[in-house]
């Protein structure tokens, strides 16, 4: 009967724009969508096959769609955005943010105070803002009080009382923070004009404030009052330094908004950046959790709606790095070069940053997350089955022909697991070859953990290109674990990552975390067999020369070869040099004993 019921409904949904809601058999609502065509959208759900394993659940609990029909795209956008944050359905990406932003306000009162607050109260003051944090409220403060002379006292400065002299000047106006209002000393008109220039400074317009100042200070110039200029002067300069801090691209910009996303498999980022006048008046990046197959394009659509709604802006104007659809009313520009190209790439770099930064916090914070972020994009990035949690790195040693070895390292969940590295001795190989040892190793390596029923790692990784690759998937062939295992080979110049059967090698990005892991697994692979190979190269020296002489032990070798540093400078040394390191007896032998080969 559920699927029946199902295909009814689906049946009689409209094709106009919507949102629509999924329900379960309890009636507890699990999604909540927008559409340009509800039908479309919808049955695509039940039509297409998902890799996503979450949208899988959810259709499979779908028991009842509802629906909502809207005028336009942009209604729909609104009203899914809103359903949204009510009911906060469980497959739906939530922007959460619980905090309290700062403002900046003017207070509803004759001769304004301005002061920041984090409530907003519904009795007719200004609000600007909101500012995410209040280094950015702090800062403009310091600088409108820098450059006018309010009050900060909370008296009631009607004009009946400041008449009947109930006010008296405090502290601010002797050492000139204000100009003494309270006892009718500053006109109201002034105070207004002032409180008018203000409110363009915090919209980030300083040509006003800019200008008014100049003319003042012409004006105390030409009356010979240069005291009074002077003091003018160093406001201009505060105001124009501040300004230049602030405007990063051109003042022709202004009262735009600009958006820009990046994200991997699990969340997305995105930035926020507001711009009036060219100056950035707010910065916030907001990150977002995926639940589905949500791609860029979705999440940035949802989180311009809701982050315009929380900052209250009314921009007519949008910047963005990808085509979206936020329906009419808004102007979509996707700049390709110049100031605009500009703003949306710092746009970009601020939501890289704080991706890093919160890696760099998940880190420590939460390493289970941090571990399965980074699986996650493995397996996207290598276009693997399954998450590679533990992987095995080959690498050959055979210097200048001698003493060939192999080693393995095992990485876990992106770690070294060093007690689990292995070195081999190659057996079966005569002479340097490089693709025979590799199918050796492999095979030796997988034939043990199979015997000991050991578990498989879900990569293995051969250093070396298309020859390496190939060998080492002989060898898993052999022991018929194709498909069981994905193999892949990196090639040292280019990093070039080959895949078998495929000729055209994979490139992944310089600065991937995947492209790092690689590169970790095969040098640590290369530097533990150098390492071993360094030491049966020795141990093979020793053995073949000073092992080999009669009442000659371990100490006297090692004392030897400190001090000449190698077997050939003690075969070529005099009788009196070897008696100043181990003394008569056994200089004695060392020297007679090459002596003997020497004749």
């Amino acid at each position: 009967m559920q699927k029946l019921s199902l295909d009814i409904q689906l049946k009689t949904l409209p094709s106009g724009p919507g949102v629509y809601q999924y329900y379960d058999k309890d009636e507890k609502l699990l999604y909540v969508g927008k559409a340009k065509n509800l039908k479309k959208r919808v049955t695509s759900y039940f039509t297409k096959n998902h890799d996503n394993y979450k949208t899988k659940v959810l259709v499979k609990k779908i028991y009842t769609i509802k629906h909502i029909v809207v005028e336009t795209e942009t209604d729909a956008l609104l009203l899914e955005n809103n359903l949204i944050k009510k009911h906060q359905p469980r497959f739906n990406v939530m922007l959460k943010d619980d905090k309290t932003y700062p403002w900046i306000c003017i207070k509803k009162e004759r001769f304004p105070r301005i002061f920041p607050t984090r409530n907003l109260i519904k009795d007719g003051s200004e609000y600007f803002g909101p500012y995410t944090n209040f280094k950015t409220v702090n800062t403009l403060l310091d600088l409108i009080k820098s450059l006018y002379q309010l009050r900060t006292c909370t008296y009631d400065l009607s004009q009946e009382k400041i008449q009947s002299g109930k006010y008296k000047v405090c502290l601010e106006y002797h050492i000139g923070n204000c100009k003494g209002a309270c006892e009718g000393l500053q006109k109201e008109k002034e105070y207004q004009e002032n409180i008018e220039a203000i409110r363009q400074i915090v919209k980030g317009n300083f040509k006003d404030s800019l200008n008014q100042f100049r003319e003042k200070m012409t004006e105390h110039a030409v009356k010979m009052e240069f005291e009074e200029a002077q003091r003018i002067k160093e406001k201009i300069e505060v105001l124009e330094k501040y300004q230049a801090k602030s405007t990063v691209v051109n003042p022709k910009i202004s009262n735009v908004d600009v958006f820009s996303i990046i994200s991997d498999e699990s969340y997305g980022y995105v930035n926020f950046l507001q711009l009036s006048y060219g100056a950035i008046i707010r910065s916030h990046t907001t990150e977002i959790k995926k639940k589905l197959e949500e791609s860029d394009k979705e999440l940035l659509e949802l989180a311009i709606i809701e982050l315009r709604q929380r900052f209250g802006s009314m921009s007519k104007e949008i910047f963005v790095p990808i085509p979206i659809d936020l329906g009419e009313g808004l102007k979509i520009t996707i700049p390709q070069l110049g100031d605009k190209k500009k703003i949306v790439d710092l746009s970009l770099r601020n939501a890289k940053y704080y991706r890093q930064e919160r890696f760099k916090q998940i880190k420590i914070i939460d390493p289970d997350r941090h571990v399965k972020r980074l699986m996650a994009q493995m397996k996207k990035d290598l276009r693997l089955p399954e998450e590679p949690t533990h992987i095995e790195c080959f690498d050959n040693s055979n210097i200048q022909g001698t003493n060939p070895v192999a080693a393995c390292v095992v990485f876990k969940n992106g770690k070294p697991s060093k007690k689990e590295y292995r070195k081999f001795n190659i057996k079966t190989v005569e002479g340097p070859n490089d693709f025979a040892s590799m199918e050796e190793v492999v095979y030796r390596r997988y034939k043990r953990l199979l015997d000991e029923e050991q578990p498989l790692p879900q990569l293995v990784i051969v250093d070396g290109g298309k020859g390496q690759l190939s060998s080492g998937l002989k060898a898993l062939d052999d022991l018929g674990l194709r498909g069981k295992i994905t193999i892949i080979g990196i090639a040292k110049r280019l990093e070039e990552i080959f895949y078998p059967g495929d000729s055209i090698p994979l490139y992944l990005d310089k600065k991937s975390e995947s492209l790092k892991i690689i590169q970790h697994l095969r040098n640590e692979a290369h530097r533990f067999g150098i390492t071993f190979h360094r030491q049966k190269r020795s141990k093979a020296a020793l053995d073949t020369e000073l092992d080999t002489i009669p009442g000659i032990g371990e100490k006297t070798v090692v004392e030897l070869l400190k001090h000449f540093r190698s077997v050939k400078r003690i075969r070529e040394a005099s009788k009196k040099e070897l008696i100043e390191v181990v003394g008569d007896s056994r200089a004695t032998k060392v020297y007679n004993y090459y002596l003997s080969k020497k004749e």
